[in-house]
């Protein structure tokens, strides 16, 4: 890390999801301040560090965000989206995303010692989109790609729908605003001691997923060396696809089903699977990594 960097405070903002606890344990560990600004009680560790301040996150409260990313000169933004019980609560999601999203880019805009905001978004903003022409079908997604809303409201894939539109809102007023913004789309998190379920949000639509060719995972921990370099790597630019797992062979699909079952309920059978070949990549983030990791700009251990 450079010298300079030691003196600089980012916000981390949902930081007490997965996401967020790995990444402020890091921005720590490589000297930053950091405004820890969330809903729930962070670690007890953490709580006590000297270059720890916490902060109330709530993505309706303008004033609050505002009150977080004050001094920073870098915003790590997370919403760690629940898994809703009624239709009409996933509709809410939707519009709370897109709420989230312009307030921090608002608070983001009038902070003047803001340098660049990493925005957590997710692949299910890149892979929804109506069944492509033949031509398209052997296309690789990538970052230019977007879920196509149309598609995502008639097949009620609402995770996809606040992503993509929270995401879109979050470009159109870093472009408008003039904030230096980079986005990590990221696969579904898993890592030690994450407990998935069925529910996700994410996995509405798996099956469908696996079969194009775009059903992916990331470890939390690669996840947030990604938006470490995203936020250091001054030629980082645009979005990213961030992912380090493809499941595309049918035992990937057992593993995965176990993973989003008990212990002791037996892996749902593959054998009507088959191998799919893999239609998502992440060439741009490969080449950041290995660009960031070179040396020229830290160390991310």
């Amino acid at each position: 890390m450079r010298e300079k960097e030691k003196e600089k405070s980012v916000c981390v903002m949902d930081a007490s999801g997965p996401l967020g606890r790995a990444l402020v344990a890091r921005l720590l560990h490589r000297g930053y301040t950091v405004h820890a600004a969330t809903y729930q009680p962070q670690p007890e560790e953490q709580q006590h560090h000297p270059r720890l301040k916490l902060f109330r996150a709530d993505p309706y409260d303008y004033h609050a965000i505002a009150d977080a990313v004050h001094g920073c000169s870098g915003l790590f933004a997370i919403f760690n989206t629940p898994a809703p019980c009624f239709e009409e609560e996933e509709e809410m999601m939707v519009e709370a995303e897109v709420r989230a999203a312009h307030n921090i880019l608002e608070a983001c805009a009038q902070t003047e010692t803001m340098e660049r905001v990493v925005f957590n978004s997710s692949v299910t903003a890149v892979v929804w989109r109506p069944e492509p022409e033949e031509r398209e079908r052997e296309s690789a997604l990538d970052e230019t790609s977007w879920s196509d809303l149309s598609f995502c409201r008639r097949f009620k894939l609402w995770h996809a729908l606040a992503k993509t539109l929270s995401e879109k809102t979050a470009w159109a007023l870093a472009m408008d605003r003039g904030v230096d913004m980079v986005a990590i789309n990221a696969g579904l998190v898993t890592g030690p001691g994450l407990r998935l379920s069925a529910a996700n949000p994410y996995l509405k639509g798996a099956p469908d997923m696996y079969d194009h060719g775009v059903l992916v995972t990331v470890d939390v921990d690669f996840l947030a060396d990604a938006h470490i370099a995203a936020y250091e790597c001054p030629t980082a630019y645009g979005r990213y696809l961030c992912f380090n797992h493809t499941v595309c062979r049918p035992e990937d699909a057992a593993n995965l089903a176990q993973m989003l079952l008990s212990p002791r309920t037996p892996a749902p059978p593959s054998d009507e699977l088959k191998v799919i070949p893999q239609m998502i990549h992440t060439k741009k983030l490969n080449k950041l990594m290995l660009e960031f990791t070179s040396g020229i700009y830290g160390d991310i251990n």
